[in-house]
């Protein structure tokens, strides 16, 4: 795999969320009976810079650091890693403070993504401005939350990328606390590991690819955009889309 910062570079400027779930149809096994996901994280939505999808904003790529979040009142430590301090949150320890240690340790100068999980149902934030910030200063890329966030202009002050399901008023301590940090994560279904490649597209939305998968999806993805585009061109100029798809869409 060729550096994975030029890597990223190369994948954020030059394809779309569609294009690697594309590619990942293609090249992804998943278990007979369930649901094909392609990567993407549904119902997430841009909050920070911009308000709602827009083309405006650079598309950002990255790998994932992760945090799990669980009700305030769950007294069973998920995964049976509270003594695990990869894992837990020391006392006096705040978890945002270590959004950043992931990738220094496995991505040096490649920066990350955050991504969190919080319980379905709850109504409070788990990111706000404050957290947003810190998150900035450690050379965070952008925020992806299963869950709510508040703050809205200080988040975009920061000019962090934030997507979330949702918004609160509600601070996070009145539902929600940080259990686990650099475990695997369910957003919407979908599991999110730590290294996990995370693209952030402000038009289409979000997807993340399995790490072990980013090389065959940058190897597949500008025959699927080249085999689109002659499709797409033909099209315009009154052939079929069965045609088209016949011609130009060769097995791969």
């Amino acid at each position: 795999m060729p550096n994975l910062n030029n890597v990223l570079e190369t994948l954020a400027e030059n394809y779309s969320a569609c294009d690697v779930s594309d590619a990942l149809l293609k090249i992804q096994h998943v278990p007979e009976g369930s649901t094909v996901r392609a990567g993407y994280l549904a119902d997430l939505v841009p909050f920070s810079p911009l308000v709602g999808r827009n083309a405006t904003v650079p598309r950002v790529a990255a790998p994932a650091t992760t945090f799990k979040f669980v009700a305030k009142a769950s007294t069973v430590p998920p995964l049976t890693i509270a003594t695990n301090e990869n894992h837990s949150f020391p006392p006096g320890k705040h978890w945002v403070d270590y959004a950043g240690d992931y990738e220094a340790t496995h991505s040096p100068g490649v920066g990350s993504i955050v991504v969190i999980e919080q319980p379905e149902g709850q109504y409070c934030a788990v990111t706000g401005g404050i957290m947003a910030t810190r998150m900035k200063f450690l050379g965070i890329k952008a925020a992806v939350i299963g869950g709510r966030v508040r703050d809205l202009k200080e988040l975009s002050g920061t000019g962090l990328p934030v997507w979330a399901r949702g918004t609160s008023t509600v601070g996070t301590n009145a539902e929600a606390k940080p259990a686990a940090r650099n475990v695997p994560i369910s957003i919407g279904g979908l599991t999110v590991s730590p290294g996990d490649i995370v693209f952030c597209d402000p038009l289409e939305g979000v997807v993340v690819i399995p790490r072990e998968l980013l090389g065959p999806v940058m190897e597949i993805m500008p025959r699927l955009t080249r085999m689109d585009e002659k499709a797409k061109q033909a099209v315009a100029q009154g052939m079929s889309v069965t045609e088209a798809f016949t011609t130009f869409r060769s097995p791969l």
